[in-house]
């Protein structure tokens, strides 16, 4: 059994809700006659989202994928960022749809809640209430949220949702409500490996100093954080940081010996089998789980990059199903459980 935990999704109720919008984000038909959503981080045709639930379950039962855990699909957060009024019923659609999913399906799929992220109350309210329903296993939040200490700060109230129901945070490469979006121009040579690849990594880095070289942690014990991608650019930095702390804080814990915390995952989606033996060494096998961003593509890509690793079978198994399965295992029913029980 594998437990896909990065898998995105956009429920069909949000795409009529989005239809019948007139200011961005919105779904409208183009001079081509294409439907397409109109956001912020500009204009996605709707076909090229994940919406197909028969497809999806095809292809995870031909990858071996026993559960997915789905989280809203890219350009379609832009529901999270608007004004409270605007953002709190797409999520809650959002959120209720997904875990109709859930329950249709038993085991098959989880989700991370969306919030309305310009409200910080509010968004609270909205994790305590999803972490009722089934299937929802923790929330998604911006990764532009964990740059720096005093960014993750302003998100206690969520972080507090998140240790008092033992739940999961989602740290997903995105802006804040406000934020300046996409940091690279769109007339910049190369504009997409810049945007989707350096600036994502280097993101997700600086999200990954902040978990692990600060306390911001510590108050939440119960809680479970997630970060795609390996954590960013730190298992092939590693070594880099460890130089700069001999030459700069040669009294302090070295660099190395703080990325292990006990509550603290990475999921190894789109990444080979070099990068996953690299994460491995930096984080632990016990401390990577298995993503795919939801498409039969990356499924077939992800599970040969585990095939390939150095890693005995004990260690794959952990980043296939088991680490996921502690994580979550509390929270939701996965896919075969019932089966091993009896």
């Amino acid at each position: 059994m594998t437990i896909d935990m990065h898998s995105h999704w956009r429920p069909p109720a949000l795409i009529d809700a989005l239809r019948a919008r007139t200011t961005p984000p919105l779904i409208e038909t183009d001079e081509n006659g294409e439907e397409v959503l109109k956001s912020p981080r500009g204009v996605v045709p709707v076909s090229e989202s994940f919406d197909d639930l028969d497809q999806r379950l095809v292809e995870m039962d031909k990858h071996g994928i026993s559960t997915a855990v789905i989280s809203l699909f890219g350009p379609f957060q832009w529901i999270e960022r608007g004004p409270v009024e605007e953002s709190l019923p797409l999520v809650q659609l959002y959120n209720d749809s997904t875990s109709e999913m859930c329950r249709a399906h038993p085991g098959r799929f989880a989700a991370y809640a969306s919030l309305p992220l310009a409200d910080m109350n509010a968004a609270a309210t909205e994790f305590r209430r999803a972490m009722d329903l089934p299937g929802i296993i923790g929330a998604i939040l911006p990764g532009n949220a964990f740059m720096t200490y005093e960014d993750a700060k302003a998100y206690t109230p969520l972080l507090e949702v998140a240790n008092e129901k033992r739940a999961i945070v989602f740290i997903h490469w995105n802006p804040r409500p406000g934020d300046a979006w996409p940091r690279i121009p769109r007339t910049m040579d190369n504009a997409i490996l810049r945007l989707g690849t350096l600036d994502m990594q280097a993101s997700l880095s600086a999200v990954m100093m902040t978990l692990c070289f600060t306390d911001i942690l510590e108050p939440y014990p119960n809680a479970f954080f997630h970060v795609h991608n390996l954590g960013g650019n730190i298992p092939f930095e590693i070594e880099r940081l460890d130089h700069r702390h001999y030459l700069d804080t040669p009294n302090e814990a070295l660099p190395s010996s703080q990325l292990r915390k006990p509550n603290l995952y990475v999921d190894c989606n789109s990444f080979g089998a070099r990068s996953i033996d690299a994460g491995v060494a930096v984080y632990g096998a016990d401390r990577i789980v298995f993503g795919t961003d939801g498409t039969d593509f990356g499924s077939d890509w992800s599970l040969k990059a585990v095939a390939e690793t150095h890693l005995g079978d004990a260690e794959r198994d952990m980043i296939l199903h088991g680490n996921a399965a502690r994580m979550m295992g509390h929270l939701t029913e996965l896919a075969g459980q019932r089966e091993a029980a009896e």
